[in-house]
């Protein structure tokens, strides 16, 4: 069965950890210092947060988790069949976790990964640059007032 993932760059990971806590009504069932994850059965969601230094703040990416590698060649058709191009991962450590990824976006740059977990990891690992696929792929548009630069992170000295 199919799960929904969520991943979001937060500024304090343990004023988020308490927040998602109480909102989920649950602790994480993965922490690390800059990493929590709630697999949280209803709704059926993976839901991440991780506190990277120069990240985003907000959504980083959406996902397909599946359970095994008959479901995760069913979702890696549909990558195909989106028509968009997909970003090969393969296999990876990524988020604490083993697994075998792709990557894609829609045509206004929001990024999904469709992934199968093999098993946990001591280090967080890393990944593709996911800002630069999705603005890679992301549609122009003239309707909206330019971006403000992004705010100075204060993580990193």
């Amino acid at each position: 069965m199919k799960r929904f993932h969520v991943h979001v760059g937060v500024a304090d990971i343990d004023q988020s950890i308490a927040f998602y806590s109480g909102l989920f009504g649950q602790e994480p069932s993965v922490t690390k210092p800059d990493y929590a994850k709630w697999m949280l059965e209803d709704p059926r969601v993976n839901f991440a947060i991780s506190q990277k230094c120069g990240a985003a703040k907000g959504v980083e990416h959406l996902g397909l988790q599946v359970d095994d590698a008959s479901e995760l060649t069913e979702v890696y058709g549909r990558l195909e069949a989106a028509g968009r191009p997909v970003l090969e991962e393969g296999a990876t450590t990524c988020c604490y976790a083993n697994s075998e990824k792709s990557w894609i976006s829609d045509p206004d740059g929001v990024v999904w990964e469709a992934f199968l977990t093999s098993g946990d990891a001591t280090v967080y690992g890393s990944g593709p640059d996911i800002a630069q696929l999705a603005s890679a792929s992301a549609a122009p548009s003239a309707c909206c007032a330019p971006q403000a630069a992004p705010a100075a992170s204060s993580c990193c000295s």
